[in-house]
């Protein structure tokens, strides 16, 4: 058991060589309120005067305190290590004269074997961190004590808590001391030495109320009682030793510390405890074998020897867990470049790589907060491109005194006998001209997550990358570069498709006369509903002979030709009954009182239309609708190809040969292999880590399972 202290010590002092806060390490820690008595309880535990003394706030920074027990032998072996020592060092120490002496971590390996010297030297490393004024710092002096007189015991002296300013101290004092306590005390591994002076109430004790809040079950608090000697005549600390004002889990125990004129008179430690056992005798006989100095020292230890125990197999764990994970962080530094043609290479061919793999969905790293790569493209394609062509109304802006004023320029001078085809190429040209601004943006969004897809390999696939910043960035602006001269031609070819749409309206197209011959019965029958409809009192052909003389007249100059204009035309009498459903109905004086016309000439309208413009107009509709459908699927389904030839494949194909092409120079090798500046310290930090945690590892398997029990 004796041993487990010792190993916990080796570790503080394997860490505290690479500066790390990532392992727990058992300690005690002593805390309450400024002139409390914490460093004279300290002192008290070491038998000699070390720290430095007065009123006030003393104590400003945290103070590691290792207590190594050593014998005789121990004591001549270390000053031999150490003549050794000084002889290679060129420089000649003399060996440890005393049978105590101590060690700072910040003085490397002098040895100080005066105890006024240690105190000063701890004045002076608190002014050169906290300055001379009353702050405090969190940075620790550890400090290191090889006597045959102490125990072995590790603990950490820490500021007193106070609660108002003084002299020049920062107006948060309070918040930061108690912020630094905590820091120390919330480690679950730690011993919270709570210290209170006897003179003061329990009840209102900072040190138990700072301690319960972290250890509210009292598991690891040992309270210490202060100043017995100072209490008002006709009381004592009776209650209070024996737990009856606050029941602590580990104990209470009640010492009595040097006053400050005995310290002035220079009474030694060794007198102040025998007079200590005095007091206790007269004052406490019943309780005397359980208070004092000398029993604090043995409960502390053998209470950290436990917690050690406790604490050991998940310590051993952590740090076994912490080497493996510092492991992976080395191996994703990587080595140092030595053949530097083979690490370029190999890292533009991954990235190449990775590239192509996301944009096919076999990337190693799949993304699963958004869409990415070739699912991004897809969903673009027939999600956000989809859609919004299906949302583009076949006749959106325009309205029917457009068409009218369309079939009557298509006239010229003439009144027309029938529906000019000329206006309906017009318009649906008109219309279709439409698809292709979506198009183009498609061919954007595809173009934007080309460029994304670069970020996310960056970050998630080729880690190496991120240790030459400057190969990145020529990688970068190569793929840029790339995709930048693609979108030119992809652009060029979306808007020849939709050109081609535009240069030959094909009016023979399947789909088309098969809209056309259904539009041609659905009329049919609205005008067969129609006559059915009319009163009795009309006669049938009477009402009928007005409005079809117009098309007697298309029948006989279309009949012959079989186009789809006498197919149309055939039976149109009058205006369909589902008219009102179709289309507005048309104001007395639309748009203001006149249409725009192709020509930009105003063509005052003041009146109704009559059946025949609407009966026009509304054929006129159909037919656009109709071949509007017909083209946007046709888009729908070739833009996406085109996309994905000229530009997706096309970079998928060429990206490793223009990578290779572009930066595989041997004038730009040692130009874009340069490591960022702070990767080379990052991977001397992670070597250090990675070493301490070996140590460490292997420090904790050196204890026998017998030292446990």
């Amino acid at each position: 058991m004796e041993a487990l202290i010792p190993v916990i010590n080796k570790l503080q002092d394997v860490f505290n060589t690479v500066g790390a806060d990532i392992i727990q390490l058992p300690q005690i820690a002593v805390v309450g309120t400024q002139s409390s008595g914490k460093s004279s309880v300290l002192e008290s535990l070491v038998g000699r005067d070390l720290l430095p003394r007065g009123t006030g706030i003393v104590t400003r920074r945290p103070l590691i305190l290792q207590l190594v027990h050593i014998d005789p032998e121990d004591r001549r072996k270390t000053s031999e290590e150490n003549e050794s020592n000084s002889r290679k060092n060129g420089r000649l120490y003399r060996g440890i004269d005393g049978e105590e002496w101590g060690k700072f971590l910040h003085t490397k390996s002098k040895i100080y074997t005066d105890f006024e010297e240690i105190r000063q030297e701890i004045e002076a490393e608190t002014e050169r961190v906290s300055g001379n004024n009353k702050g405090i710092s969190d940075e620790p002096i550890h400090l290191k004590i090889f006597s045959p007189h102490v125990v072995n015991l590790t603990l950490v002296d820490l500021p007193g808590i106070t609660k108002v300013p003084v002299g020049d101290q920062p107006k948060d004092i309070e918040i930061q001391i108690r912020e630094l306590i905590l820091k120390y005390i919330s480690n679950p591994n730690s011993i919270i030495l709570a210290v209170t002076a006897a003179n003061t109430d329990m009840a209102t004790s900072e040190a138990l109320k700072v301690a319960r809040e972290v250890d509210p079950d009292g598991r690891r608090t040992l309270a210490v009682v202060t100043k017995l000697d100072l209490m008002d005549a006709g009381t004592d600390a009776m209650d209070v030793l024996m737990g009856r004002v606050i029941p602590v889990k580990l104990g209470l125990i009640g010492v009595v510390n040097r006053s400050q004129l005995d310290i002035n008179n220079k009474k030694t430690v060794a007198d102040a405890i025998r007079d200590e056992y005095a007091f206790l005798q007269k004052k406490y006989p019943s309780l005397a074998n359980r208070n004092g100095t000398k029993y604090l020292a043995r409960t502390l230890n053998r209470l950290l020897m436990h917690h050690i125990r406790d604490c050991l197999p998940e310590l051993k764990t952590r740090i076994n867990v912490l080497a493996a994970q510092y492991q992976s962080l080395l191996s994703s530094y990587g080595e140092p470049v030595e053949d530097k043609s083979a690490t370029l290479l190999q890292l533009i061919t991954k990235f190449a790589a990775e590239y192509c793999h996301t944009i096919e969905g076999t990337a190693k790293y799949i993304e699963t907060a958004e869409l990415c790569g070739g699912a991004r493209i897809c969903y673009i394609f027939h999600e956000t491109f989809g859609r919004t062509l299906e949302s583009v109304d076949p006749l959106g802006g325009l309205t029917t005194i457009d068409v009218l004023t369309a079939i009557r320029n298509a006239t010229g001078p003439r009144p027309a006998l029938f529906v000019p085809e000329v206006s309906f190429e017009l318009l649906v040209k008109r219309q279709v001209k439409r698809l292709e601004e979506p198009s183009l943006r498609c061919v954007e969004l595809v173009h934007e997550e080309m460029q994304r897809i670069i970020q996310h390999c960056s970050n998630y696939s080729t880690q190496e990358l991120l240790r030459f910043p400057k190969l990145h960035d020529a990688i970068v602006e190569v793929v840029t570069s790339l995709l930048r001269k693609r979108l030119p031609v992809t652009n060029e070819m979306v808007h020849n498709l939709v050109a081609i749409e535009l240069a030959y309206i094909n009016t023979k197209h399947p789909d088309f006369a098969d809209a056309c011959g259904l539009m041609n019965n659905n009329i049919e029958e609205q005008r067969r509903n129609r006559m059915r409809d009319l009163p009795s009192a009309v006669p049938r052909d009477k009402a009928a002979a007005g409005s079809s003389q117009g098309a007697s007249v298309s029948e006989q100059v279309d009949s012959g030709t079989g186009n789809w204009r006498g197919m149309l035309k055939r039976g149109e009498d009058g205006v369909p009954a589902d008219r009102a459903v179709l289309q507005p109905p048309i104001p007395a004086s639309p748009q203001k009182g006149h249409a725009v016309n192709l020509l930009d000439v105003p063509v005052p309208v003041s009146r109704k239309l009559s059946a025949r413009e609407q009966r026009d107009c509304e054929v006129i509709e159909r037919l656009i609708k109709s071949y509007f459908l017909i083209v946007r699927k046709n888009i729908q389904d070739s833009v996406p190809k085109a996309v994905m030839h000229f530009l997706v494949n096309h970079v998928k194909d060429c990206l490793q040969s223009e990578l290779v092409g572009q930066l595989y120079k041997t004038g730009l090798l040692d130009d874009l292999l340069t490591e960022s500046e702070d990767m080379a310290q990052r991977r001397n930090e992670a070597a250090d880590m990675l070493k301490a945690l070996q140590k460490a590892s292997q420090v904790i398997a050196e204890i026998r399972e017998t030292h446990l029990w």
